[in-house]
């Protein structure tokens, strides 16, 4: 690497103030960047694929905007200054073709190939979780399949939604059936979506993917939901997709599916917290509509995670060094 890429210091710099980029790093939307940098935090602006409330494609302006408040590098939990150990920066958004799923598709694969080709990190924020399948695709092709740890309150594995292959209920079909996750390592965390019919209740584990449903996660705790992806994975390489209904519709309003009955904030960070140590080559947040949250709060939730999965990249980078 021959330069560091840090954000602005809050303590010199008002965090109100200049264009807002995640946790204000610099922006910079060359390929050449990734010859030096451990991570690339990107958007991916795309919601045609929603199914009920759309606006997620708002989603990567307002985590952005309110990640101000998390532009604090050190994370004392991991006891880890993130832009010490790592090069970081905003990448910008990727582009789609609004209107036109499979070419959407295509465009935010290119995009992110790259990235993946370099060894770096992606930390992607949606758009509708529609987007997570183009993301594999590209990671497939350079890594293989990979685990799938996956926070939500939907399956997403539909296979057609009124006859077609492509909405956000459908990714995690058709990333199985491209072999592109291996659904043998992979397991899906706090599921409590209603069901079209009794068939919903085994199209997930018919592909091979474990879950922890939401009335069971609930009653056997972090600690345990943290030990059964630990290991469910074990020394995979894992891609971590969270969707922001995860998180109960008390601590995440903004969102275009919300269900009740899931999760605090405090929950999804612990148990995040938890899986520090696997092998975790990508990373996305979906489904934040800031549209339907005036207060910011779900924006607010998804700034704080995707700052947990920075401070695991910087966590693993001191490990390899000690």
């Amino acid at each position: 690497m021959s330069k560091h890429y840090k954000p602005k210091n809050s303590l010199m710099s008002p965090r109100f103030s200049g264009v807002k980029t995640f946790m204000r790093m610099e922006l910079v939307e060359d390929e050449s960047v990734l010859d030096d940098v451990d991570f690339a935090v990107l958007g991916i602006p795309f919601d045609t694929c929603a199914t009920f409330r759309v606006g997620c494609r708002q989603g990567p302006a307002s985590i952005r905007e309110m990640s101000a408040l998390a532009a604090k590098p050190y994370s004392g939990p991991l006891g880890v200054d993130i832009f010490e150990e790592c090069s970081g920066v905003d990448y910008g958004d990727l582009g789609s073709v609004p209107g036109y799923v499979e070419d959407s598709f295509d465009v935010i694969k290119k995009g992110m190939l790259p990235i993946f080709q370099k060894g770096v990190i992606p930390v992607a924020m949606g758009g509708d979780h529609s987007v997570t399948l183009p993301e594999l695709r590209a990671c497939a092709e350079v890594n293989g399949p990979v685990a799938l740890i996956h926070f939500d309150a939907h399956y997403d594995t539909i296979d057609k939604y009124f006859g077609k292959d492509y909405t956000h209920g459908t990714p995690f079909y058709h990333a199985a059936k491209e072999g592109l996750v291996d659904t043998s390592k992979s397991i899906q965390v706090g599921i409590r979506e209603g069901l079209y019919g009794p068939e919903d209740l085994t199209r997930s584990s018919d592909l091979g993917y474990a879950a922890i449903k939401a009335d069971e996660h609930h009653k056997i705790g972090n600690e345990a939901v943290i030990e059964r992806i630990i290991e469910r994975v074990g020394d995979a390489k894992a891609f971590l997709t969270f969707d922001i209904d995860y998180l109960d519709p008390a601590c995440a309003p903004g969102t275009g599916t919300p269900v009740p009955g899931g999760f605090t904030t405090a929950d999804a960070l612990e148990i995040i917290r938890g899986l520090k140590d696997l092998n975790i080559i990508g990373y996305d947040i979906v489904e934040v509509a800031p549209m339907f949250d005036p207060s910011g709060i779900t924006s607010i939730a998804a700034a704080g995670i995707m700052q947990e999965f920075l401070s695991h990249i910087a966590y693993r980078k001191k490990k390899a060094r000690a």
